[in-house]
């Protein structure tokens, strides 16, 4: 996928979302959007497409005939509750999927984000991001994924209704998927990178 870089895309310093959504659906790239503003989205490294592409492709095997479906980083969400527009690195969305008036385009319910991680963006995924992620009814899960080296913080509402982080630092461990009800073995997710160990 495409990493999110935080700088305005465009000269000019605020747009509304229906400007966004015009400019958006002719583009040829990517563009983020909050508050009024655009940001560009730039290409990702090897490791972190590997590591995207293994999520991806093991939660679309275990999840058939799952009303849960993962979805890559063409999906769009939307987060009606602060204005945010933005392309996860995957999703994954239980039971009907819901978009900004029914658009079919910006949706509204994913129940698990997943991004990997980039140097340039990292401080954003974990900070301001998660606390935008946040304003998502439906969100259960914030999986955040270093493609190197093997380290996976996995957040996840608790039973109190509170956000709980559970660090995975070993290639050895498995990562637990509590509101899919499913887990994957790290060293799935990092095969074909050079993490070992």
């Amino acid at each position: 996928m495409e990493v999110k870089e935080p700088s305005p895309a465009y000269a000019r310093q605020h747009y509304t979302i229906e400007e966004y959504l015009q400019m958006e659906n002719a583009a040829t790239e990517k563009h983020e959007y909050y508050q009024g503003e655009i940001f560009a989205m730039s290409g990702a490294k090897l490791q972190h497409n590997i590591v995207t592409r293994n999520l991806l492709v093991w939660l679309t095997n275990k999840l058939k005939g799952n009303p849960c479906q993962p979805f890559c980083s063409d999906l769009r969400i939307h987060v009606e509750k602060n204005t945010l527009f933005t392309y996860p690195d995957l999703s994954v969305i239980c039971g009907e999927p819901l978009s900004l008036n029914n658009d079919g385009m910006n949706f509204l319910n994913p129940s698990i984000i997943c991004e990997v991680l980039s140097p340039s963006t990292k401080d954003y995924d974990r900070e301001a991001k998660f606390k935008l992620y946040r304003d998502i009814p439906t969100l259960k899960e914030y999986i955040l994924v270093d493609p190197l080296p093997a380290q996976i913080e996995a957040y996840f509402i608790n039973t109190h209704g509170n956000w709980e982080l559970i660090e995975y630092k070993s290639i050895h461990q498995t990562l637990v998927l509590p509101t899919i009800q499913v887990s994957i073995d790290l060293k799935d997710i990092y095969e074909g990178t050079k993490v070992t160990g």
